[in-house]
Parts: structure tokens; C-alpha cells; sequence
């Protein structure tokens, strides 16, 4: 290969470089970010769905389900990736 072949891939290069420091890499901190953000759910969390429904979680359950209740006596289980965001936090129980 001489230079001016090198030279040919070097704007392809800086792109794909551009591409990852302003697409992908925020894009896998916030994946990252709201995955620890569901982990670190809690009973008595108020949050979000991504369907826009304000409720309580009432019990984390297994196989990444939340049981959210959403008015007296009205509960329904989500998936927990679902989850938009925590508007409050519960503080953990003191022993």
C-alpha cells in the first residue's frame, strides 16, 4: 500500500471516530445509567412508566417484573426496563 491509499481511509476514519464520541457512547452511558437506575428499584419508589403512568412500586418481583400500584387498591406488574424514570426515592430501612 502506498500513502496516498492510506490517506483514501483516513476521513473514513476520523467519521467513525466522530460517530462513536457523539452517537454511541452517550447513547451506552444512558443505557448503562438507567439499567442501574432499574437494579436499584425499591418498594415505596415512586415512578414513571414509558406509557406515562404515575404509580407506586408496591413489590419487585423476579424475572424483571414490578408490581406498581397506581391508585387505591389498583396494582399492575411492568416489565422493569419499562420504567422511565424515579421521581422518588424511599430511603433504606435502618437496622
Amino acid at each position: 500500500m502506498d500513502t496516498s491509499a492510506i490517506a483514501q481511509f483516513i476521513p473514513l476514519i476520523l467519521i467513525f471516530a466522530i460517530m462513536y464520541f457523539l452517537l454511541i457512547r452517550p447513547q451506552q452511558k444512558k443505557m448503562k445509567d438507567h439499567q442501574k437506575m432499574v437494579s436499584a428499584l425499591r418498594r415505596g419508589d415512586q415512578v414513571v412508566t414509558q406509557g406515562g403512568i404515575i404509580g407506586k412500586v408496591s413489590k419487585v418481583k423476579e424475572n424483571n417484573e414490578v408490581e406498581i400500584e397506581i391508585a387505591d387498591g389498583v396494582r399492575v406488574r411492568v416489565v422493569q426496563n419499562t420504567i422511565a424514570q424515579v421521581l422518588s426515592k424511599t430511603e433504606p430501612a435502618e437496622s
